[in-house]
């Protein structure tokens, strides 16, 4: 909490948050509860009860102003969607601040990535106020987007946050949220080339013009649409490049282990044909394909079109050669790092039954991520790259 008052988060607070016509005082010291709820969810809280760890112990000797959850729970309460705008503005530069004091992003004045992902949060509270069943069945669900930024010597940390109904489509909102993360990574210190990485839901014609836009380069899933399909269809026998792993990894589909694959690219290949000519994008299609052992092999002709193979196409404008820019689009899955991280730390309750509550919770959260990671960055080559978990359990 030491570097939060050096990169200047209290101040920040003061001068982004204004929580005008509230009740009950629940405005007054915003610095005070923002940096009491930070500092509660690095000491391990994931519910608003548990910030009182804050006054446990020894604590008082370290934390002055220290705030109640009663207290802080009603702050959060306080919160309407401007309110939480006015919090990621804070959370946009106290980010910027860290990389400026602490090493928490080496290498990006040459190259860095930006992922964007979302995921769903299982809620229990019927009252709870924009949860629904969306994609599980029979569970109700919040659904926040995020997205992360690294670079190949760093562990990512978190560009931007927005909470979202269980219902909301992966992509709703997803152009403006590409375009505030790429200017978050640019304030960070990424004044190198730039990277988006998404999957297939982020695969549209505004995430692509955002990047185009920002000056940024994209790597986004396509998905195995008609057109794709034909492209692949073309690729002549000998474009394939044998690729092998260094170790095994994860099939995204099947989850089985595979060591080897085939990369072919095609250099030119047009997205959206369909839309007005201004919005069609050109750029190159590169399709990484592993043995289908769950079907047996069709002989003939007649034969469907992908009988062994399963392939899986990204869209890029990567400068980078076809196979260094296939692994790049694979180490995508490093967002699942932060959401599993998350899930074991602060968001493992959306504590509040209000949506604009858990919202700032969310984006809280993101603050004492990006916090412990300037910590673990100022530590050791080690703790640069440790989880939340294991930052706790090394004090000093």
């Amino acid at each position: 909490m030491r570097l939060a008052e050096r990169c200047a988060l209290p101040r920040l607070v003061t001068q982004k948050v204004k929580l005008t016509g509230v009740r009950n005082g629940a405005g007054a010291a915003a610095d005070a509860k923002v940096t009491s709820i930070v500092a509660g969810m690095v000491a391990g809280a994931d519910s608003i009860d548990d910030l009182d760890v804050l006054r446990h112990g020894a604590m008082p000797a370290m934390f002055a102003g220290i705030r109640a959850p009663s207290t802080l729970g009603t702050f959060l309460r306080a919160f309407t969607h401007g309110h939480a705008l006015q919090l990621h503005a804070v959370h946009r530069r106290f980010l910027g601040t860290l990389a400026a004091h602490t090493p928490l992003l080496p290498g990006a004045d040459q190259v860095a990535f930006i992922d964007v992902d979302s995921t769903h949060k299982r809620v229990y509270g019927r009252t709870k106020q924009g949860a629904e069943y969306g994609r599980f069945k029979g569970i109700r669900t919040l659904h926040p987007l995020l997205a992360t930024i690294c670079t190949p010597r760093s562990r990512p940390v978190i560009a931007g946050v927005r909470m979202r109904r269980g219902k909301a489509a992966d992509s709703r909102g997803a152009p403006k949220f590409v375009s505030e993360a790429l200017a978050t990574a640019a304030e960070a210190g990424c004044t190198g080339t730039r990277i988006l990485r998404a999957d297939s839901q982020f695969y549209n014609a505004g995430v692509i013009a955002a990047c185009r836009r920002a000056g940024a380069h994209f790597s986004i899933t396509t998905g195995m649409n008609p057109s794709v399909k034909r492209a692949i269809l073309a690729i002549p026998d000998q474009a394939w490049q044998q690729i092998t792993y260094p170790t095994a990894v994860p099939d995204p589909e099947t989850g089985e282990l595979i060591s080897d694959a085939e990369v072919a690219e095609i250099p030119a290949y047009t997205a959206f044909a369909s839309r007005k000519k201004a919005e069609r994008v050109t750029a190159r299609l590169i399709v990484r394909r592993v043995r289908d052992l769950a079907k047996p092999a069709v002989v003939g002709e007649q034969g469907e079109l992908f009988p062994l193979w399963r392939y899986h196409p990204f869209f890029t404008d990567t400068p980078a050669q076809t196979l260094q820019a296939e692994r790049e689009h694979r180490h995508h899955a490093v967002v699942e790092q932060v959401i599993a991280d998350s899930k074991a730390s602060a968001l493992a309750h959306l504590p509040s039954g209000h949506f604009h509550a858990n919202a700032a919770w969310l984006t809280l959260w993101a603050m004492a991520y990006n916090l412990l990671r300037a910590t673990g960055a100022l530590t050791s080559a080690f703790h640069a790259k440790a989880t939340t978990a294991t930052l706790r359990a090394h004090p000093g």
